[in-house]
């Protein structure tokens, strides 16, 4: 008897399924798709950059876990996506890969990172070569991104490269994206009002600032004497000219100063590097926590927005440390890249308005701290020295804000004052490092 060999044939299958926007931490449910590395069409491997999306906290890049074909992008450039949604749909070989569901959603999350120049631009008339505040201002006027010339890193367009061209060229190239239903005409005639969604950076100020002021706030205003921290920066500054290579920043700034001074006079006060723990509305549950590490918050004004990142650990830092930290978050802020983990776990923060304008302010404790202090601007100004005669003095206003259910006034100007006696008279940090 003859016996017929049988022939087994299999054909891999292509299945479309969703690719999840993961839990990236934080407590986030949505986030900013702000550029897309893919589109329709394209092909992407495993850990291949599928999108950029900005939360309230940081700019977070999406990578693939699978290899197939991009067959829809579930959101436009500007639009929200929220956790454990769709971000794009993925023709993939059933044989490959295992897609998850949305409980898994939380694998696929990539670390954050500096964003790069896209691989695959979208066809959108403000892609991901813009960051987020200029891709707003883009939509606003109606300009084609393609018309702008962007001075950021690996030519992407930021805010002031929008504004320059605007004032270049002020007629806007294309009808502007309409937001919002026409306002009524103006008096003379024209009609310019128009809204926008808020960003997540704006979402996150509502947020934090609507918490922050159920909180009964005590003011606290002084002025420092900076002539001796003058000179000591200047003697910083010779040390650091004289060993070119050992150091990332160039110059030494008066806020590594003020921030070693600040941790120093902490080390003084602990309640100030305190929080509050337990629901405030029963009072016998509530507990003042004492944090050992001093993580100094400093208040950035980013092309995305005020974003506050915190210097961990400051007393164990010397000054120059300090100032290396500094320095490598002011670049990741001018590129809109802070980290996560920098921008969590802050516990005091130091707003430096000066740098723009102003002499005081009102500034706002964050509800997991008790205190916050605002620089102003430094002016030379007129004093009496110990003799009574007229001296020129370099004159730093202060403002302080502090939680008045933990910090009395009593204390708030106590700290004050060792913190000021630090910075008037650097001479005596060295008793003080530890």
């Amino acid at each position: 008897m003859t016996r017929s060999r049988g022939f087994h044939s299999s054909r891999r299958h292509q299945t479309v399924k969703p690719f999840l926007l993961a839990d990236i931490g934080e407590g986030i449910t949505e986030c900013e798709v702000i550029q897309w590395f893919v589109e329709p069409g394209s092909t992407v491997a495993e850990f291949d950059k599928i999108c950029e999306v900005q939360s309230d906290k940081a700019s977070v890049e999406i990578t693939s876990r699978y290899s197939g074909k991009i067959t829809k992008l579930h959101h436009p450039v500007n639009g929200m996506a929220r956790v454990g949604e769709p971000l794009v749909d993925i023709d993939t070989e059933d044989g490959d890969m295992n897609m998850p569901s949305v409980d898994d959603a939380k694998s696929q999350a990539s670390s954050v990172s500096t964003p790069s120049t896209p691989t695959t631009p979208s066809n959108s008339r403000t892609s991901g070569f813009a960051m987020p505040s200029a891709q707003r201002l883009l939509q606003i006027r109606g300009l084609d991104v393609s018309l702008v010339k962007g001075t950021g890193k690996g030519g992407r367009i930021l805010k002031s490269d929008v504004l320059a061209h605007l004032a270049q060229s002020p007629e806007p190239q294309a009808k502007p994206q309409e937001t919002a239903a026409p306002s009524s005409a103006s008096s003379s005639g024209t009609s310019d009002d128009s809204s926008t969604p808020l960003t997540m950076m704006q979402k996150a100020m509502i947020k934090s600032m609507t918490k922050s002021l159920s909180i009964p706030h005590l003011g606290y205003k002084d002025e420092i004497e900076l002539d001796a921290t003058t000179q000591y920066r200047a003697a910083l500054n010779d040390y650091i000219t004289s060993r070119p290579n050992e150091f990332a920043f160039k110059k030494m700034s008066y806020l590594p100063i003020f921030i070693k001074c600040l941790s120093i006079a902490m080390s003084h006060y602990p309640i100030i590097n305190a929080t509050i723990q337990g629901n405030v509305e029963d009072v016998n549950s509530v507990r003042i926590a004492y944090r050992h590490a001093h993580n100094i918050g400093v208040a950035m004004d980013t092309p995305q927005g005020l974003v506050v990142p915190n210097i961990k650990n400051v007393q164990d830092k010397t000054i120059f440390e300090v100032a290396a930290e500094l320095h490598r978050l002011m670049e990741l802020g001018k590129k809109g890249a802070i980290p996560l983990a920098d921008l969590k776990e802050g516990t005091i923060t130091l707003s430096n308005i000066g740098a723009i304008s102003g002499l005081y302010a009102n500034p706002v404790v964050v509800s997991s701290e008790l205190a916050i202090v605002a620089l102003g601007k430094t002016r030379i100004l007129p004093r009496y020295d110990s003799m009574g005669n007229v001296v020129s003095r370099q004159i730093l206003p202060i403002s302080w804000s502090a939680d008045h259910r933990v910090i009395d006034g009593a204390t708030i100007a106590r700290f004050g004052n060792t913190w000021k006696s630090l910075i008037e008279n650097p001479a005596i940090l060295a008793s003080e490092l530890r």
